[in-house]
């Protein structure tokens, strides 16, 4: 099968690349800058109603989520060229006490688009080291070719997740990005424990192809690879339903890239070796 794993895997990698060039990433206001506001109330507050409000005021772009405790809500506003920082927080603070007169305001802070320009480049080298790193690694574990092999599989992974992004225009943040690097450690995980078992039957299948010695090492690590990541996809998947609109896009990404991993565990590397 791996011919058509190779069809499956350069045909969703190629598409997800023309995405993200020809479309773009949804950067969250990490990225693009914009208004973060941290109100206070007396009781314990409600993040649906709070963005109810909001929204039936125009304000449809608010990331609203608990900050601390659940009296402290913290509240994401994207740069409006139109309306100034302190105008912005003054509209939306009034938007909420005629909802909720007990609510005081406790900060406000301008994150300049210069400031996210440097969050994004920061976040590209932190991928860029990572995957240097892991090449690295692999070649110093294994050797050479097992470390480009690992890093192609991987980075296979993490262009669908971006890929995946960039065509539904969801929002690119801080928590995705994170999202992604743990996608790559997990990756490079079961990357180790298929080479390990490849340079076992190397020694133990002397008479055996090359084809033959990678096909038996993937068969005898498939039932892992399920089950691992079976198990961590019913957490994230809890994760994804139940965890509100803070967690929704890092388990969304995890989810892809979790489905994505049980296929190129298998698929990318019998290609790839």
């Amino acid at each position: 099968w791996r011919r058509v794993g190779a069809v499956i895997s350069i045909t969703t990698f190629i598409l997800a690349i023309f995405f993200i060039v020809t479309k773009g990433l949804n950067l969250g206001i990490d990225f693009t800058g914009g208004t973060i506001l941290e109100v206070n109330y007396r009781q314990a507050a409600d993040l649906e109603k709070i963005r109810t409000v909001l929204t039936g005021k125009g304000v449809t772009d608010a990331s609203v989520q608990n900050f601390g405790t659940s009296r402290d809500v913290l509240i994401r506003l994207p740069v409006k060229p139109e309306v100034s920082s302190a105008q912005l927080s003054e509209d939306v603070l009034e938007i909420l006490r005629e909802a909720d007169s007990s609510v005081e305001m406790r900060r406000v802070e301008f994150v300049g688009p210069q400031v996210g320009e440097e969050l994004l480049e920061n976040g590209a080298l932190a991928l860029l080291f990572v995957s240097i790193g892991i090449v690295i690694y692999l070649a110093i574990r294994f050797e050479w070719k097992f470390g480009i092999a690992g890093m192609i599989a991987n980075l296979h992974d993490v262009i669908i997740i971006v890929g995946f992004f960039a065509f539904f225009q969801w929002e690119f943040s801080l928590t995705v990005l994170a999202a992604v690097l743990a996608i790559l450690g997990y990756s490079v995980n079961e990357s180790v424990v298929i080479f390990d078992r490849i340079r076992e039957n190397f020694r133990k299948l002397r008479k055996a192809s090359v084809t033959q010695v990678i096909d038996n090492a993937i068969t005898q690590t498939m039932s892992r690879t399920v089950i691992t990541h079976g198990s961590t996809q019913m957490v994230v998947i809890a994760m994804l339903l139940f965890g509100g609109e803070v967690l929704y896009y890092f388990s969304l990404a995890l989810t892809i890239g979790i489905l994505f991993g049980i296929y190129s565990s298998s698929k990318i590397h019998s290609i790839l070796c």
